[in-house]
């Protein structure tokens, strides 16, 4: 460094030594006393939480930074702005396929806005591709795999503590040359600390994640867990000291992030008992699981849990023999259902059930037979996703050997495949915007039930509906609850109009069972007679016939509280003959909308009261 390539202020040594130290402020970031760091995604809604960026801060126990979160949703300037007001002297960024494209956009921006500011990545969609990243793109250093430790060293760097050959799991830039130093090992899960102490006011309404162990012990080939082939475990009493935290600050949801929860038997049954134990009436669990793992003593343990205290996910992905072999996947399928069945019979977990949709060999046919294996299982949730080729993943090694075509962007979101055409795929994206719109809503789940009879199969049923939804191009249309109701009874009535009274009946009392309706749409008559509606009106000022139904609703609030409906078919007996017989006969049923899902002694929110009219 030459004398006259420093700015000076002639007369002036105490600005000329300012001045000095701000040249190397810019050049050598190690300089700075104190770097403000800020850490920052962009999650994918506003409801979920970054536990990743809460771990670096936690681990690093360093004071001056500042956790910032955005969604995809937000616009991309608006994040650029709001990070550049920050005046940080470090952004530090978690990336991932959903948000990936615009999180480059915003470093390279403000690389241009504010040049000094040293920019850090990590997170599973930069681990891979260093060499690409650091060549193309603003970037000063990428964090590959578990980023914990190398961000704390990254911060010893600034402040000087360590030089940079000492950091594990990063790459750089050091002028126009890019170096990588060795990965980083991957931590004992103990020494990190919980992340969520004093942080819960900015979390509300928002999902908090939480791991307990990290790893998983399957070899998928789509994913990135099958890389660590191991399974590290935080000790129980953390485990549980942790959960008391949530439960006495009485979170909405905690969301395990752990691949395979009951991996360890004893493990996880220990944790299920403890906050069965410890249920404080409000938290609800969410954890992923591997169905044929259940034993017999787990679901005794999860049996005495209340209902909705717990949320399952299974990844079944596919029911298609050879798919499984193709992607690594050592499924007994008969187990997996049996356990499912047992978890459903439970009658007190809510349960989510996955496919992957464009795995190798799976035709459309041989999909819509998962899909019809899967939905026979009656799960709340059939999620219905598309294969990601990850980076990373054997699956992308081994793409063209397993004929598959993808996206070059991220997502990198299945194409086409030797098996499934890019039309037929299109197809199934139709298909999963109908399930989730009216199976995933559980606004219509008796509706679909019975619709579906009417049909080869319920993915037969699903198929048609999203031709007739397609071809009236409601796509383009944002719609009411009402405008969903009318048209899935109208495309039932362009298929069946001999059977359109039992639909009817069976579509209002979805709509009865799923929301609070008081006021019925035009379309749907109004079935109580002028002395019906007297004798109902006097139900509902019977302070003893009310008591029955529930003590807890003031007599003069109960029609408020309440709705009587009069059905022409047995609802209530198909329902329990596993919707197999629907006669025709009258009932009248009062919904109980004064606590949310008040149910009856079979678990559902409704009363038969038809003696007590009639």
């Amino acid at each position: 460094m030459s004398p006259k390539s420093l700015p000076t202020y002639p007369n002036h040594a105490e600005s000329a030594l300012l001045n000095v130290f701000s040249y190397f402020k810019r050049k050598d970031l190690s300089l700075i006393a104190n770097p403000k760091i800020i850490l920052t995604t962009l999650n994918a809604k506003f409801i979920h939480s970054s536990l990743a960026l809460r771990s670096l801060k936690a681990f690093s126990r360093y004071d001056n930074i500042s956790i910032i979160e955005f969604t995809i949703n937000n616009d991309a300037d608006f994040i650029l702005g709001k990070l550049f007001k920050e005046s940080a002297d470090i952004i530090a960024f978690s990336c991932y396929i959903w948000n990936i494209d615009t999180t480059l956009y915003i470093i390279n921006t403000i690389k241009k806005v504010a040049p000094n500011i040293k920019i850090i990545v990590g997170g599973p969609e930069v681990s891979f591709d260093e060499e690409k990243l650091l060549s193309e793109n603003e970037i000063d250093f990428v964090v590959s795999g578990e980023g914990e430790l190398p961000f704390k060293q990254l911060i010893a760097y600034f402040l000087s503590e360590i030089d940079i050959s000492e950091i594990s799991g990063i790459s750089y830039r050091k002028g126009n040359q890019h170096f990588e130093n060795a990965r980083s090992e991957p931590l004992d899960l103990q020494n990190i600390d919980f992340v969520y102490k004093g942080e819960l006011d900015e979390l509300q309404n928002r999902i908090i994640y939480y791991e307990a162990t990290r790893g998983c012990p399957f070899n998928c080939s789509y994913c990135l867990s099958s890389t660590t082939n191991s399974v590290r475990f935080l000790p129980l009493d953390r485990v549980f000291s942790d959960l008391d935290f949530f439960l006495e600050n009485r979170v909405k949801q905690v969301k395990f992030v752990d691949r395979t929860f009951n991996w360890n038997k004893k493990y996880c049954l220990e944790i299920w008992k403890y906050l069965i134990e410890n249920d404080n009436l409000v938290t609800n669990f969410h954890f992923e699981i591997c169905a044929e793992l259940l034993q017999d003593e787990h679901l005794e343990v999860l049996k005495q849990a209340r209902v909705g205290f717990f949320q399952f996910e299974i990844g079944v992905q596919s029911t298609n023999e050879e798919t499984l072999k193709y992607i690594d996947r050592s499924t007994n399928l008969k187990k997996l259902f049996d356990r499912v069945v047992d978890i459903k019979n439970l009658n007190n977990i809510h349960l989510h059930l996955d496919l992957i949709a464009g795995l190798p060999k799976e035709s459309y046919s041989a999909f819509s037979k998962s899909f019809n294996d899967v939905y026979a299982l009656s799960p709340e949730q059939l999620q219905l996703g598309f294969l990601k080729v990850l980076k990373g993943s054997n699956m992308r090694k081994n793409s063209e050997k397993l004929s598959l075509i993808y996206r070059e962007n991220a997502p990198y979101e299945i194409l086409y495949t030797d098996a499934l055409s890019f039309s037929d795929l299109l197809k199934l994206k139709e298909v999963e915007d109908i399930v989730d719109t009216f199976y995933n809503s559980r606004k219509f789940v008796f509706t679909c039930i019975y619709a579906s009879k009417f049909f080869s199969s319920p993915f037969h049923f699903f198929e048609n509906l999203s031709h007739y939804w397609q071809k009236n191009q409601y796509d383009y249309i944002q719609h009411t609850k009402w405008n969903l109701y009318l048209i899935v009874y109208e495309f039932f009535k362009s298929i069946s109009e001999n059977h359109i009274d039992e639909f009817t009946d069976i579509l209002k009392f979805d709509m009865l069972y799923s929301d609070v309706i008081k006021s019925k749409p035009e379309w749907l008559p109004n079935s109580l007679s002028s002395l019906e509606i007297e004798k109902v009106k006097l139900f509902y000022r019977d302070a003893q016939k009310m008591k029955k139904i529930d003590s807890t609703i003031p007599t003069k609030q109960s029609s408020k509280l309440c709705q009587i409906e009069k059905f022409n078919f047995d609802i209530e007996t198909w329902i329990k003959s596993n919707f197999e017989v629907l006669d025709k006969s009258t009932c009248f049923i009062l919904f109980n909308y004064s606590k949310k899902k008040q149910v009856n002694a079979d678990g559902y929110p409704y009363q038969i009261i038809t003696d007590e009219i009639v």
